[in-house]
C-alpha cells in the first residue's frame, strides 16, 4: 500500500542540491489501470497502481534495460521526465508530530524537465493514513494537491501540447 501527499512547491530550498539525486524517466503503457514503466537511474520497473489519491495498493516488478527500451515504443502519451532529490523530513521544520518517524521519512522533491519543465512536487510517503493526516508541512511546500488528480503523473502523461501548455501557464 502506497500512502502519499504531494503538494506543489513554488521556493524550493536554496541547499536541495546538496541531496542525493535520481535521474527518473517515465511511460504509462495504461493509465486506467495505471501500468508505469520507469528509469530511475540505471535499474528498470514495471509498476501497476490501484486507482486511488491518498492511499492505492502498489506493485513493482524489476526489469531488463531491453524489456524497458521495448515497452517505451508502446507508451501512450507523453514521457515523463524529472530529477528526484531525496530530503530527510527531520531535516526540515516538516513534521508527522513524530520525531522518531520523522527521522524516518524522506521528501521526494520532484523537479520536472523537458515538456513539463517548470512543475516541482513535493511527495512524502507515510506509514497509515493517520501518519498522512497528522502531517505538518514545510513552510516551503505550497498548495496540498494529494487529492486532484490532476496532478498524478499518469495525467499528465495523457495531457495534449495544449493541455500541457495551459496546465504548466496554470501554476504560475
Amino acid at each position: 500500500m502506497e500512502i502519499e501527499k504531494k503538494y506543489l512547491v513554488t521556493d524550493i530550498p536554496i541547499d536541495y542540491k546538496t541531496y542525493p539525486c535520481r535521474l527518473l524517466e517515465q511511460g504509462y503503457i495504461s493509465t486506467d489501470p495505471v501500468i508505469r514503466i520507469r528509469r530511475a537511474d540505471d535499474r528498470y520497473i514495471l509498476t501497476v497502481k490501484s486507482k486511488g489519491l491518498l492511499a492505492r495498493e502498489e506493485f513493482e516488478l524489476d526489469m531488463e534495460q531491453s524489456s524497458y527500451q521495448a515497452l517505451l515504443k508502446k507508451i501512450d502519451g507523453n514521457l515523463v521526465s524529472k530529477r528526484r532529490y531525496l530530503i530527510p523530513l527531520s531535516e526540515t521544520e516538516g513534521s508527522t508530530g513524530n520525531p522518531e518517524l520523522d527521522r524516518q521519512l524522506t521528501i521526494e522533491l520532484d523537479i520536472f524537465e523537458g515538456i513539463f519543465g517548470g512543475l516541482i512536487y513535493a511527495e512524502v510517503e507515510f506509514p497509515s493514513e493517520e501518519t498522512a493526516n497528522a502531517f505538518i508541512p514545510p513552510a516551503w511546500f505550497d498548495r496540498d494537491v494529494t487529492y486532484d488528480a490532476a496532478f498524478h503523473n499518469s495525467s499528465l502523461s495523457a495531457m495534449t501540447e495544449r493541455e500541457r501548455e495551459q496546465f504548466i501557464k496554470n501554476l504560475r
